[in-house]
């Protein structure tokens, strides 16, 4: 019994916290990396060409802050629109309050802060125009600011992070019920007293 719970708390790890991750940084292949900001230049247009063997297109920012920010999700940093000849496939928000940041640079305290903006699918053959723009968060100091391109990147299923949160929650209470139950043993028979 000990072994199905294990697994079970082993398939919902994977589940619930190595899919995501999976699909957020792994899947697909990365087009390029693309700067859209940066403290000297300011905002700038990104261009790619783009065909419909690349499809799906997951696009991604990451900001590089001056320090530590404070993201409470409820205000708009950054806004992300998408245009192929002229027509709007995407037009995202972002807050940089779902994911953990990552240090850029020990000596600089500067952090770099991922926010998915959206998928592109279908792809149609032509040249994409992205343009970063600033949101209406007040004190956000960013150093920089480059978009991701993902091809062929597949989408997170929304069901699999509650289910492999849930095996993982059951397999591990199984598995500690399953330790601290002992089979109990009889007790030995008393002795017998010969004549």
């Amino acid at each position: 019994m000990r072994v199905i719970f294990l697994l079970m708390f082993l398939a919902g790890l994977a589940v619930g916290i190595g899919y995501p991750f999976a699909v957020q940084n792994v899947s697909g292949y990365e087009i390029g990396r693309y700067g859209a900001y940066d403290r000297q230049g300011g905002f700038r247009v990104v261009e790619e060409n783009l065909a419909p063997a690349d499809a799906p297109v997951r696009v991604l920012v990451d900001m590089t802050s001056l320090g530590s920010l404070t993201l409470d999700g409820a205000t708009t940093v950054l806004t992300l629109t998408a245009t192929v000849e002229g027509r709007t496939v995407m037009a995202s928000t972002l807050t940089f309050a779902h994911q953990q940041p990552r240090s850029d640079n020990p000596q600089s305290g500067g952090m770099i802060y991922r926010d998915e903006a959206g998928m592109i699918d279908p792809v149609e053959s032509g040249r994409y125009r992205f343009v970063l723009g600033p949101g209406d968060a007040d004190g956000i100091e960013m150093r920089s600011a480059e978009i991701v391109l993902r091809a062929g990147a597949f989408d997170l299923d929304p069901r699999a992070v509650p289910v492999g949160y849930t095996l993982m929650a059951l397999g591990f209470v199984g598995f500690f019920v399953s330790l601290n139950r002992r089979k109990k043993t009889p007790p030995p028979p008393p002795p017998k007293w010969g004549r």
